[in-house]
C-alpha cells in the first residue's frame, strides 16, 4: 500500500482515513467515500481490498480518492431508517430502534464538514459517496433517498433489504434525483441458511 491510513476521533467516534498515494506532497482535491463499519476498513484481513484499489489507481481504472471509515457507537439503531423489533422474539433488547436519520444527520451535517475544512477534498455532492455491507448497505441506500443533496454515489453489498418496510418504502418513494450513481450485489446463495425473514435477500435486493 503506498497510500496512508490516518486515525481521527471526532465526536467520540473512531474515524479512519485513507488518503491516496498522490495526495502527500500533492495539492490537488479527492472525492470522498463515507464507509459504514469503518473498523473493518484497514482489518488486516483486508488490506487485498486496499492494494487492489490501488493497482486501479495505476492503471488508470479508478480516480484516487478518500476513504473515510465511519466506526458506529450503536450499529442496530444507527443502520436502520425507522423501529423494528428483533429478528427473534427470544431476543428483545435487539430491537431495532431506526435513528437512522439522526446518525445521517451526523454524517451529512458535522463529520463531513470536519472533513472537508481538514482535508483536500471535492466536497459536491456528486464527488460525495456512501457505502456499507449488510445493515451498512441498508443505510447507503436509506441516504440515497433522503440525502441526495449531499451523497451522490451509493454502494450497497448485500444490503439488508428484508428490514421490515424497505423495499415497499423503496417502492412508494422512488428515487427522483438524476445525478445518483448506484452500486448493488448479493451473494446468489446469501440468506439460504435462515429461517427467518433473512432468508429473502436476494429476491428483496432484486
Amino acid at each position: 500500500m503506498n497510500g496512508s491510513i490516518v486515525k481521527e476521533l471526532y465526536e467520540g467516534r473512531q474515524l479512519y482515513l485513507y488518503v491516496p498515494p498522490s495526495y502527500l506532497g500533492g495539492s490537488g482535491t479527492y472525492p470522498v467515500m463515507y464507509v459504514q463499519d469503518g473498523m473493518d476498513l484497514f482489518d488486516p484481513q483486508h488490506s487485498p481490498a486496499i492494494d487492489q484499489l490501488e493497482r486501479w489507481f495505476a492503471e488508470g481504472q479508478l480516480p484516487e480518492l478518500i476513504l473515510v471509515g465511519v466506526e458506529p457507537k450503536e450499529r442496530h439503531n444507527e443502520y436502520t431508517p425507522w423501529y423494528s423489533q428483533a429478528l427473534s422474539s427470544q431476543r428483545p433488547h435487539d430491537d431495532f430502534h431506526g435513528r437512522g436519520s439522526e446518525y445521517l444527520s451526523f454524517l451529512a451535517e458535522r463529520c463531513k464538514p470536519y472533513i472537508d475544512s481538514k482535508y483536500r477534498t471535492k466536497p459536491e455532492p456528486e464527488h460525495t459517496g456512501i457505502i456499507g455491507f449488510s445493515l451498512g448497505g441498508l443505510i447507503s441506500m436509506y441516504a440515497a433517498h433522503v440525502r441526495p443533496e449531499v451523497f451522490r454515489k451509493i454502494g450497497s453489498m448485500s444490503g439488508s433489504y428484508w428490514y421490515e418496510g424497505m423495499v415497499d418504502y423503496i417502492k412508494e418513494k422512488r428515487l427522483y434525483h438524476s445525478g445518483l450513481r448506484i452500486y448493488m450485489d448479493v451473494g446468489s446463495e446469501e440468506g439460504s441458511d435462515k429461517a427467518n425473514i433473512q432468508k429473502q435477500m436476494v429476491p428483496f435486493t432484486k
